[in-house]
């Protein structure tokens, strides 16, 4: 079947789609020993794709990862600043394992991996809505402040959908709630607190989909199970 070039190259596992059109646009993929451009489609079980001369991966020894994120990483692949990655964390996996969506440098938590491109699509398209629920501690907390910051917001000229605010401390004008979201705007929660009047002092992921973190010791990870990847990709 025949896709574009990007796609094919973030499903084997050899680039993210942002990458893959960078590498297309350096003219370092070749398809049938053409040079290819950008928009360029391809069949991969019949041409021969190559990048920077090297043949793409087989389409087995696919990982699917769930690291326990501390703060201080960045999810970018590549950072100007020379901060540490979070793939770096997950490196000894056997692998070349790609972040499945971001998670801000200053949070922490549940972050997937994989290097399979369709299973790392499927997961971040917007139609698949794969709730996240987070753990948030916040300060400028006020009594009724976990209902506004349940409100509808609009973010980037997206509403969001009501978001699912549990109380879980308060002490003053701190407080923990555990936030469920279904959208991953950037800097979703911290932006709906400061809209709350609040601010978020701590963000911690522990669920996504069906999904937990669990007791994973932080800056760990650890291979989902077969079961864990099909449910996930919703199968029975």
């Amino acid at each position: 079947m025949r896709e574009r070039l990007q796609k094919i190259l973030s499903a084997r596992g050899v680039a993210s789609r942002r990458r893959g059109e960078e590498l297309i646009q350096a003219g370092k993929v070749t398809v049938n020993g053409v040079t290819a451009s950008l928009g360029d489609t391809a069949d991969p079980d019949t041409d021969d794709i190559r990048v920077g001369g090297q043949p793409l991966p087989k389409q087995d020894n696919y990982v699917y990862i769930l690291l326990n994120k501390p703060r201080g990483y960045v999810t970018t692949l590549s950072d100007e600043k020379g901060r540490p990655n979070a793939a770096q964390l997950v490196a000894d996996c056997g692998q070349r394992a790609y972040p499945v969506g971001r998670l801000d440098m200053d949070s922490e938590g549940l972050l997937l991996f994989t290097n399979d491109g369709a299973f790392a699509n499927a997961m971040m398209h917007p139609k698949q809505e794969v709730e996240k629920t987070y753990e948030l501690w916040v300060t400028g907390y006020a009594p009724g402040g976990e209902k506004k910051l349940a409100k509808p917001i609009t973010l980037d000229g997206y509403t969001i959908r009501p978001p699912k605010v549990k109380l879980l401390k308060a002490e003053g004008e701190k407080a923990k709630f555990l936030v469920t979201i279904h959208e991953g705007r950037n800097r979703q929660i911290r932006r709906m607190c400061e809209k709350a009047g609040m601010r978020c002092t701590r963000l911690r992921r522990v669920k996504e989909g069906s999904l937990s973190l669990g007791d994973l010791p932080l800056g760990k990870w650890r291979f989902l199970t077969e079961a864990e990847v099909r449910k996930m990709c919703g199968e029975n």
